[in-house]
């Protein structure tokens, strides 16, 4: 079984600018929404994503928290546009930067379209319990609200949220 222990943060500044060593284009869509793992008809959240030159169908569990089982399969770019046609809610484009920060590749999403303004960053983990050292642009962390996870902002982006909600995970 994949599990993924992952951490998420909003971004408090531009200091990771420099240090990202790559970007990649990713336009992903989802075949279900988050009605769909809400009221718990789903218990997972199915996700295409073209990222560059590849593409993946990824499915990940509804857990909420840093810890989730997670699937991930790499499928032909061409399947995963017919794909992306087919899904529910809207699709989330985004520019990924890997950034290294101590002994961590930390992924900073750049959210553009419906969701222009928002960037986090995620960090993934070996255990739930490993150290890491925090980036001084790294914000509140956000890993255990909802709103901001990818399936969220493909059915209700981040324009439009309320001021309260732009303010932070708390809101």
């Amino acid at each position: 079984m994949a599990i993924e222990i992952e951490r998420k943060f909003l971004v408090a500044g531009d200091g990771w600018r420099a240090a990202a060593h790559a970007v990649v284009p990713m336009a992903q869509g989802y075949i279900n929404d988050q009605a769909a793992m809400d009221e718990g008809r789903q218990n997972a959240s199915v996700r295409v994503r073209i990222a560059g030159e590849e593409a993946f169908l990824n499915l990940k569990s509804r857990e909420l928290g840093h810890t989730r089982q997670e699937f991930d399969y790499l499928i032909p770019v061409d399947d995963a546009r017919a794909l992306l046609a087919l899904c529910v809610g809207g699709v989330v484009d985004k520019r990924r930067h890997l950034v290294c920060h101590g002994d961590h590749l930390w992924e900073v999403d750049e959210f553009l379209g419906d969701n222009a303004g928002l960037v986090v960053a995620e960090v993934e983990l070996g255990s739930a319990d490993e150290p890491f050292m925090r980036p001084d642009w790294l914000g509140a962390e956000a890993t255990d609200c909802p709103r901001y996870y990818n399936l969220a902002l493909a059915s209700r982006p981040y324009s439009q949220w309320s001021e309260a909600e732009r303010a932070g995970p708390e809101a």
